[in-house]
């Protein structure tokens, strides 16, 4: 397929219209494209695929053919008339559907679940039943007999042998037998114990060869008619849980982690949550995994790891070449896959998931794509006839085909976008070709429902049109592709954009936090935008993180410091402006305006003793019009400037007795308190000393000072006393002996 671009003209034409959609109400446009693949397949997908590369088309026509109305559908087999039949549990019925669609109920066993079918060389089908697995053998009118009871828990897989026998696997003690048919009875034998809990699956290959597939081993081995067992491959995952054998004598192998295959074990149903009053009651049942939770893992096939690491994934497809090779097709840490089949082209291979009930296409290389999305919930398996698709469904139980023929129309709605506000809508653009239509819807909930708008009027031109949802914080669109005139030009869309302007809200000031009083701020020098970056207008984010490196701190004598937190929920550069008041005023005074910092330190100098209350003030002016700024502010609790020390003075006379002075001080802080007091004896270090009543915890303290063993003659003693904010007073007094 060619897929023609526009050019550039018309790119540019669409971004210039971005900055002329709507006013401003705040700093820049987003636009929310929706580009990636990844992106995509969050979205939903009605009769489109999604390519590799991220291009909707129109997908296969999936047709449902049958409708068991049983909840799983665990096998399938078809016969060379066309007849498809499938097994189903928790009610152990087998149902066949003709070549015309129509379809009956063809035996209902007496064990819970059908895991395992297989066509017989006399056109009798086999089924196998678990739990107290039994074989049945089904003529055409519906009749069974037990064929095989080998007294093994399940039947998991069976096979037609080259020679007609046939293979079954079992659990749980991972036997292979072989069954061979002797008139009315039959003969039995066991073919190989693998040591393996399970044989899950079991295919024989267009050269006659049985393939087995194991678990809890995750073994790929291939069985001779006596028995003899070679491993073909050992995958580092725990189930091979379906087999696929190519034209060209390649092997498809699907298997699961620990976690995905604990899906495959028919069980009590998980029954869904019962709808809200006023809703259709429907009671659904899901085989889908579970993560730890208890909630249904969803995901996308996409990864950015390699394909070829599976040391996380959920699920993956190997593919094991004729000379013993083997290579990783597929593999996904988030996405159970449940059957598989070769494409109907060469070189590809069909994967049906419980990922929306997808089937992809992915080729030999890696290149995957969805294929189509069921109205089911899983595919549980897949058959190929001639050039038809069969898809086994679960949840509900149902039988769907597809080939080449394409829809005439399909839809694809997209994710829902978060605005986290409310927005203005500006255009909505796209690259694509033919009969492509595009709507969108928006709303406040963060699912679509009748609370949301109706879809919107369509859109056509693909290079810019105004949408006209109303203003709302959620958006979603849809585009429709409809099957173009000319067969050489399919219609296809990709690089879907949508602009759109938050509504402008405040910042907010968190909260402001005092540093201890003597703690100065200084700015370290951070990482330097490139200008080049600043003046393209694009986001320097886009370039990598850039660090922010915290302010230093150091000792400034008597300095205020502040920090404080602040955001804006659009994400707008903000500036501070710092006020000051003493308590008792009513007037703020501004210490400093227009900061990128969000810091400041106040040289306790420069005010005078007492209470003050800062005010910071955030505002996102550098990012709006002058007109729509808006601004936040918060006040600091109160905090005292106390710039003058302690007065100390001596009470009374200096009293000596015999080798000893004992000499009283008061020391007074009229702003705040008395912190702590050290003396000294001649110029000798300082010794702390407490204050007479024990505990340095006012503005008035009285401390006694006394030396002993003094030697005659002139002494001083000096006493020094700190205040709350560090302040240092002092006084030396002279005696003498």
């Amino acid at each position: 397929m060619i897929i023609k671009q526009p050019g550039s003209l018309a790119i540019i034409t669409a971004l210039l219209l971005i900055s002329i959609m709507v006013p401003a109400q705040a700093g820049q446009p987003v636009v929310w494209e929706t580009s990636g693949r990844t992106e995509l397949l969050k979205g939903d997908s009605r009769g489109v695929s999604i390519s590799d590369t991220g291009v909707l088309m129109l997908a296969p026509k999936l047709t449902e053919v049958y409708n068991t109305q049983q909840t799983y559908v665990w096998s399938s087999a078809v016969d060379s008339q066309g007849n498809v039949y499938l097994g189903t549990g928790h009610d152990g019925k087998t149902y066949k559907i003709t070549a015309a669609g129509a379809g009956s109920l063809l035996h209902d066993a007496a064990e819970l679940d059908v895991t395992a079918l297989a066509i017989g060389r006399d056109g009798s089908l086999f089924a196998g039943t678990s739990p107290d697995g039994k074989v049945y053998r089904i003529t055409a009118d519906g009749k069974a007999d037990v064929y095989f009871d080998p007294g093994d828990k399940y039947i998991w897989s069976l096979a037609v042998m080259s020679d007609g026998s046939l293979a079954v696997g079992t659990g749980d003690t991972g036997k292979l037998y072989r069954v061979r048919a002797a008139g009315a009875t039959a003969e039995s034998s066991l073919l190989v114990s693998t040591n393996q809990t399970h044989v899950i699956s079991l295919a024989v290959t267009p050269q006659g060869d049985l393939i087995a597939g194991t678990d809890s081993g995750g073994l790929v081995l291939r069985v001779s008619p006596e028995g003899k067992t070679f491993a073909l491959f050992d995958t580092q995952l725990r189930e091979i849980h379906a087999l696929a054998p190519a034209a060209d004598g390649s092997i498809y192998a699907l298997a699961l982690s620990d976690a995905a295959a604990g899906a495959r074990v028919p069980s009590t149903p998980v029954v869904q949550p019962q709808p809200t009053e006023g809703a259709t009651p429907t009671t659904s049942v899901t085989i889908t995994a579970l993560d730890e939770t208890g909630a249904p893992i969803q995901g996308q096939l996409g990864q950015t790891r390699s394909r070829s690491d599976v040391s996380n994934a959920r699920s993956a497809v190997f593919r094991i070449l004729p000379d013993g090779a083997t290579d990783v097709v597929w593999s996904s840490p988030t996405v159970t896959a449940f059957a598989i089949a070769p494409a109907l082209q060469p070189g590809s291979v069909l994967i049906g998931t419980a990922d929306k009930g997808r089937i992809y296409s992915v080729t030999n290389d890696g290149r995957d794509t969805l294929l189509l999305q069921s109205p089911e919930g899983q595919i549980s398996s897949l058959l190929v006839r001639n050039n038809q698709i069969y898809a086994a469904s679960s949840n509900q139980g149902k039988l769907f085909r597809f080939g080449n023929e394409l829809v005439s129309e399909g839809t694809f709605e997209s994710p829902v976008r978060d605005a986290k506000l409310t927005a203005s809508w500006g255009r909505i653009w796209w690259r694509g070709g033919g009969a492509i239509e595009v709507q969108t819807r928006t709303g406040n909930g963060e699912r679509p429902d009748a609370t949301w708008s109706d879809w919107s009027t369509v859109y056509r031109d693909s290079e810019g049109n105004q949408i006209s949802s109303p203003r709302a914080r959620f958006i979603q669109w849809r585009a429709t592709v409809r099957a173009s005139a000319s067969p050489n030009s399919p219609s296809w869309v990709e690089d879907v954009s949508v602009a759109y302007l938050p509504r402008n809200v405040a910042p907010e000031v968190l909260s402001i936090t005092a540093l201890p009083i003597g703690v100065g701020l200084q700015q370290i020098a951070q990482v330097v935008v490139d200008p080049n970056v600043e003046s393209s207008g694009l986001d320097p984010s886009v370039f990598g993180p850039v660090a922010q490196v915290p302010p230093r701190r150091f000792y400034q004598r008597g300095a205020r410091s502040f920090q404080w937190q602040a955001e804006d929920r659009n994400a707008d550069t903000l500036e501070y402006a710092i006020y000051y008041r003493a308590l008792n005023d009513q007037t703020f005074r501004l210490l400093k305006d227009k900061l990128r910092d969000n810091f400041y330190t106040i040289d306790g100098a420069t005010l005078a003793d007492g209470r003050y209350v800062i005010k910071v003030v955030a505002t996102d002016a550098p990012d709006n019009p002058p007109g729509q700024k808006l601004t936040a502010e918060r006040l600091s609790e109160p905090v005292d400037i106390d710039n003058t020390p302690p007065v100390v003075k001596v009470t009374g006379q200096p009293q000596v007795k015999g080798d000893s002075v004992r000499v009283v001080f008061a020391a007074d802080d009229a702003t705040g308190k008395v912190k702590k007091a050290d003396a000294s004896l001649d110029g000798a270090a300082w010794t702390p000393v407490f204050p007479d009543d024990g505990i340095a915890d006012s503005g008035h303290e009285v401390y006694s000072v006394e030396f002993g063993s003094l030697a005659p003659g002139e002494h001083t003693i000096s006493l020094r006393t700190f205040d709350s904010s560090g302040n240092i007073g002092t006084l030396s007094v002279t005696v003498r002996r």
